[in-house]
């Protein structure tokens, strides 16, 4: 009795401070520092399939049978000479009708397969393409891409990049209303 007794003490301690106390805590500062996260709307840092093109597009998805599938967040393992990477490139390359040269982030997938991001040079790639479907000035949808621009995080970390759900997202709010017939 006199050894159970000092340690169910700490068993139920240890018990309340791991189980309810810590859990709680974290979960209230997680909650303060970062709010749209831990409510669980955080669809802006997964990407999102658009093929549309009334829309920007992302960068290809590796995870697959569905693209952007965060269940099955990985590398592709699959090498550079790999038929099914070439056939994806291909068919992007097809559908972005290059005049130019094609920025690399649009006909490649990231790590995860999840980037929601582009580089500022991709956006811009698209500018007519998205304007031209949508019959917007060019020039305003520009202003858009230029708006969205995300710089380097704690200004020196990373690459300036443009998060395409979000750019979509303004593109659909700063749309011209269709005339009414």
């Amino acid at each position: 009795m006199k050894i159970l007794k000092p340690a169910l003490t700490l068993y139920a301690l240890f018990t309340l401070l791991t189980g309810v106390v810590y859990p709680l805590g974290v979960t209230l500062l997680g909650s303060l520092l970062f709010p749209t996260q831990a409510r669980g709307d955080a669809a802006w840092l997964i990407g999102q399939e658009f093929s549309d093109p009334r829309y920007f597009w992302g960068r290809l998805s590796a995870t697959g049978p569905t693209p952007y599938n965060a269940g099955a967040s990985s590398g592709s393992n699959l090498g550079p000479l790999n038929a099914k990477i070439f056939d994806a490139a291909t068919s992007r390359l097809q559908a972005l009708g290059p005049a130019r040269p094609v920025p690399v982030d649009l006909v490649t997938a990231s790590g995860s397969g999840l980037d929601p991001h582009i580089s500022p040079e991709a956006a811009r790639y698209q500018v007519a393409r998205v304007a031209s479907a949508r019959q917007m000035d060019p020039a305003a949808v520009q202003q858009l891409v230029e708006a969205c621009i995300e710089g380097r995080q704690l200004g020196l970390l990373g690459q300036p990049r443009v998060n395409v759900l979000q750019l979509n997202q303004a593109l659909d709010r700063d749309e011209p209303e269709a005339p009414a017939k």
